[in-house]
């Protein structure tokens, strides 16, 4: 029988281990805490870099192939073409569009700018054609009066558009910066490989790591593989239905469409300018006008329905579970929440199945004759 002191010792010992316990689990969180803050600055910048790097890595390895195994030579040529492909194209045209905006402020400001009359055809267009004629006349006969009554309004579209651009600008500097990173990764990509796979084994397990390390992998890419495809269906669509609108430059129009389509920026940048010449300076009637409007406003608004087409396939999970999570995630958190949120959902579905496949009281997977029909 123990002694009443003895009992005091064990109490008194518990009590210290357990406090040396939480104190050593406080300091942990701290660290963690102090490490989330240096490293959250770059968090979206990092995780577009993974994503580059896991979608572009089954490119990269086999151009290092033909490279005789030079995986940094073969890293730096993705870089290099993603750049030109991609980056540079949409930084001229978005040069432009600034270079334009700004332009037409400083004519409409010194009252150098001078519009065209309108036509007569003008009126006629449907619900909207009086209310234009009559301010595109104001426009064409005195248009400093007309910037004049319009002043707060012009104002303040002038400055959305030029903050829109900037947007996209500080976007495009961010994905050259996470192409440069994604291709440093991919150079380390089998070092980098091992080492994601060991994570999944230590959090998850033996068992299943490799296989949700495989599903994170397979996900991501089947998303970026959806938005490239959906990129290339579109600046088809866009292109088809340009040429038969008779716009100029269709072709260089299209092609636009696709580098603005990878790149995730809005194909109306186009479609919208395209409209506005059917209506200004095409010979189509109103009613032929108009159904050349609708058609291109479709197109240019065509990958709200791809995407949730084209995502998620080759992977090991039902297709609707990667468009919710893609869907959600770009709800929450834009173009990265629909990786992010694809991943996730990807990787809680498979989770909560596994528990479910498994017997409640033995532990035992059940037997598939036990299931119902159709599983």
């Amino acid at each position: 029988m123990q002694m009443p002191e003895e009992d005091d010792e064990l109490v008194s010992r518990g009590a210290s281990a357990l406090m040396d316990v939480l104190i050593r689990a406080g300091l942990v969180l701290v660290l963690a805490l102090l490490c989330y803050r240096v490293f959250s600055p770059f968090l979206t910048l990092i995780t577009w870099s993974l994503i580059l790097a896991v979608t572009l890595y089954p490119a990269q390895q086999s151009l290092a192939r033909h490279m005789g195994g030079r995986q940094g030579l073969a890293a730096t040529l993705l870089v290099i073409a993603g750049i030109v492909l991609i980056i540079v194209p949409t930084a001229v045209l978005l040069s432009s569009v600034g270079d334009s905006v700004r332009q037409l402020i400083a004519d409409v400001q010194n009252n150098t700018l001078k519009l065209p009359a309108p036509r007569d055809s003008v009126a006629k267009w449907p619900f909207v054609g009086d209310r234009v004629f009559a301010i595109w006349t104001q426009a064409h006969d005195d248009l400093p009066a007309l910037v004049q009554s319009l002043q707060p309004k012009i104002g303040n579209l002038a400055r959305s558009v030029l903050g829109a651009i900037a947007d996209i600008g500080g976007a495009l500097l961010m994905f050259l910066a996470a192409i440069i990173v994604a291709g440093i990764v991919m150079a380390f990509g089998q070092a980098g490989s091992g080492a994601i796979r060991a994570i999944f084994v230590r959090i998850i397990g033996p068992a299943h790591g490799v296989e949700f390390a495989n599903l994170s992998t397979a996900t991501i890419r089947a998303v970026a593989q959806g938005v490239i495809g959906v990129a290339f269906i579109q600046a088809i669509i866009v292109g088809v239905c340009l040429l038969i609108a008779g716009v100029p430059w269709a072709g260089v129009l299209s092609l636009i469409v696709l580098v603005l389509g990878i790149a995730q920026v809005p194909a109306v940048i186009v479609t919208l300018p395209a409209i506005a010449w059917l209506w200004t300076r095409s010979d189509h009637d109103t009613g032929a006008a108009a159904a050349y409007t609708v058609l291109l406003l479709v197109a240019g608004m065509a990958d709200n329905v791809l995407k949730p087409l084209m995502l998620g396939r080759g992977v090991d999970a039902p297709m609707p579970v990667i468009l919710i999570g893609a869907l959600g995630g770009m709800a929450t958190a834009g173009i990265l929440g629909m990786f992010v949120g694809a991943t996730l959902l990807a990787l809680g579905y498979q989770i909560f199945m596994g528990w479910v496949d498994t017997g409640p009281a033995t532990g035992s997977t059940i037997p598939k004759s036990d299931l119902p029909a159709g599983d």
